[in-house]
């Protein structure tokens, strides 16, 4: 089959690899749509730890049942379609057991240690995977990934009817993070540095929008980073009022520092609290993708076939659009 190959950091390309054959408890994908996120842009460069190499990335993925592996659990058939939350966690060390297996010791992920989907097929536990609607398309199941990552979020920072938020970030999750907090109730603004995007986020309900957060002049309720950037966060802190909450939800690089008034912390009675990826949040998120409820529509700007994965990578990489997937289908695949 065709698949997208990043031998090494900094050598991509689209090639021959052998079809995945089903393991025991797997069903192999014939895969509809799989989106490119910062963490693949970090695989590609050789900045994210736990990935070896050579490795088929693509985590956000969708698509159909052509093929079950022995044992394989409830009533599985070809032809399902199908979402597919990349969670592989080991299930018997502390944090899996304690209910946080996203914090897993021995943690992996589709797509980021073991082969991905952006390829023609992949192989999956059949627990990864979750039914979609008829009416759902490959490129919204596509983003159930990243809703569900916004999901838990918003569970982590927690939100209330009439709180004053910050998100600072207008891309893909920054507007997701956005609308979620909107239906808690939450008067949204949204800042970024790419005046483009806040365009959407004013479509999307922002009761403001600015591309620095001092022009706001105002103090939230509680802020949340999209960025990653040292500088977004600390600009995010210091928007809050007394006994606001900071949710860090960028991904940083690993050897970032920020500058923090502990102090601060300390009398204003400050939280901060982080979000790793996807804690059973993916089923909320096909729900709320499925119902409508989250405007997936206005975040997908571009759609490139497989043999176009580098072109996909630097269209990412450039911020000219928002959500970009490859369609290893080819873009007119339904």
């Amino acid at each position: 089959m065709r698949a997208a190959i990043i031998d090494q950091p900094g050598s991509i390309r689209v090639g021959e690899v052998p079809d995945p054959k089903p393991g025991d408890g797997q069903l192999v994908i014939k895969v509809g749509a799989c989106g490119i996120c910062g963490t693949d842009l970090h695989i590609a460069d050789g900045h994210f730890p736990p990935t070896p190499y050579p490795i088929v990335p693509g985590h956000e993925f969708a698509g159909e049942v052509v093929e079950l592996g022995a044992d394989v659990p409830g009533d599985w058939k070809t032809g399902d379609r199908v979402a597919v939350d990349p969670s592989l966690f080991c299930g018997y060390c502390t944090p899996c057991r304690s209910g946080h297996g996203n914090l897993c010791a021995n943690w992996n992920a589709t797509g980021d240690t073991v082969d991905g989907a952006f390829a023609e097929y992949v192989a999956i536990p059949a627990h990864t995977a979750y039914r979609m609607p008829d009416s759902m398309t490959w490129e919204q199941g596509a983003l159930v990934e990243p809703v569900s990552c916004a999901v838990h979020g918003v569970r982590q920072i927690g939100v209330e009817a009439g709180e004053k938020f910050l998100v600072v970030g207008a891309g893909t999750m920054g507007l997701l993070m956005q609308q979620l907090l909107q239906r808690g109730g939450a008067q949204v603004s949204v800042v970024d540095r790419n005046a483009a995007r806040l365009e959407r986020a004013t479509k999307l309900g922002a009761v403001a929008v600015s591309t620095d957060v001092a022009e706001l002049d105002q103090r939230f309720d509680a802020a949340v980073d999209c960025t990653g950037a040292a500088p977004a966060i600390e600009a995010a802190f210091d928007s809050l009022r007394r006994g606001g909450r900071l949710l860090v939800f960028g991904v940083a690089p690993a050897e970032a520092r920020i500058s923090l008034s502990p102090f601060r912390i300390y009398n204003d009675e400050i939280k901060i609290v982080g979000s790793m990826a996807v804690l059973h949040s993916y089923g909320a998120a096909l729900e709320l993708v499925a119902s409508g409820a989250v405007d997936t529509g206005s975040l997908l700007t571009d759609t490139l076939p497989l043999e176009e994965f580098p072109a996909a990578l630097d269209l990412m990489r450039s911020g000219a659009g928002l959500k970009v997937q490859v369609l290893p289908g080819g873009v007119n695949a339904k």
